[in-house]
């Protein structure tokens, strides 16, 4: 079993910046890719940001490309994500994951999941 905790949300204006961070109780494996996603009010659950188990491929979606980067840790048994430039969109519930594979996309295949941070941007 694998749990995950985020943690460094809150409340910042737009045009602010944030760094979340995702601790896992036990090693988190290079075979493993991390993820994070995020679900505003209302709204399904939508992918962020991935990275491949030894970090060197990563992924992000449309909406954040080029504001947020993730990061990982192994050694820490952390993942990160470092939010620049933010919006009044990026308001949501943000959760790390881990995926069953090396390096995914897919919400579903990802396994263990964390119990959320809530970001809010004022505008």
């Amino acid at each position: 079993q694998v749990q995950l905790v985020e943690s460094g949300g809150g409340l910042v204006q737009a045009g602010g910046s944030l760094r979340l961070s995702c601790a896992a109780s036990g090693r988190i494996s290079s075979s493993y890719g991390m993820g994070w996603f995020r679900q505003a009010p209302g709204e399904e659950r939508e992918f962020v940001a991935a990275i491949s188990g030894n970090g060197g491929r990563r992924y992000y979606a449309d909406a954040v490309q080029g504001r947020f980067a993730i990061s990982r840790d192994n050694a820490k048994n952390t993942v990160y994500l470092q939010m620049n430039s933010l919006k009044p969109e990026d308001t949501a519930v943000y959760y790390c994951a881990r995926s069953r594979a090396y390096f995914s996309i897919n919400p579903n295949e990802y396994d263990f999941w964390g119990q959320g941070t809530q970001v809010t941007v004022s505008s």
